[in-house]
């Protein structure tokens, strides 16, 4: 059973997360598919089941609430901590290990598709990797260190947690990017540009 902080860092990470990838909540974003922001939701919801199990699995123990916590504060408390992980994913993905995984999904991707905009795989597989860092250092990066039990990922049901976060992560990714991509708001698409050449 989760304390009553885990469930609220659960709600908090769950608006937490569009607000890495498109600076406002999911409901409020143009896009042109309304099928895709399903999928996205949908996809959203499975990650957020995950992420519970691994909560429950790493004994997490965020510190007691001092305060009363209601939805605007809740908002703002998400938006903040959004751009904490959008900031140490703009540090990561300029690392040269980074560059170099961005390099090699570009490459993996021109031999999919040869005829396939240069330039536009370069921007997309920057963005796909940025997005996956801030979603990693939101949801996983604060959660190791309000845990008392982390090393419990290593075991066997671990792994297949870890697993199936990475799969359902990378799937929230590249949904979000194609809702980001389908919309006239390039904002969010130049930050991640702007990440990649610091």
């Amino acid at each position: 059973m989760l304390k009553k902080e885990s469930k609220i860092r659960v709600l908090e990470n769950f608006y937490a997360v569009d607000y890495v990838f498109f600076g406002k909540p999911v409901s409020k974003v143009d896009s042109c598919c309304p099928l895709v922001k399903e999928e996205y939701l949908s996809i959203k919801g499975a990650l957020m089941s995950v992420f519970i199990e691994m909560l429950k699995m790493v004994d997490h123990r965020p510190k007691p609430l001092k305060e009363f916590i209601d939805s605007n504060s809740l908002s703002k408390i998400a938006k903040n901590t959004a751009r904490i992980a959008r900031e140490a994913a703009q540090k990561i993905i300029s690392t040269p290990k980074s560059r170099q995984n961005i390099k090699e999904s570009v490459t993996q991707a021109m031999a999919e598709d040869k005829k396939a905009n240069v330039s536009k795989v370069i921007e997309q597989k920057i963005t796909e990797k940025a997005f996956s860092i801030a979603v990693d250092a939101l949801l996983i990066g604060r959660t190791l260190n309000e845990s008392k039990k982390y090393d419990s990922l290593n075991e066997w049901e671990g792994r297949i947690l870890e697993d199936s976060y990475k799969i359902l992560r990378d799937s929230l990714v590249e949904t979000a990017y194609q809702i980001i991509d389908g919309k006239t708001d390039e904002s969010v698409k130049v930050d991640a540009r702007k990440s990649s050449k610091k």
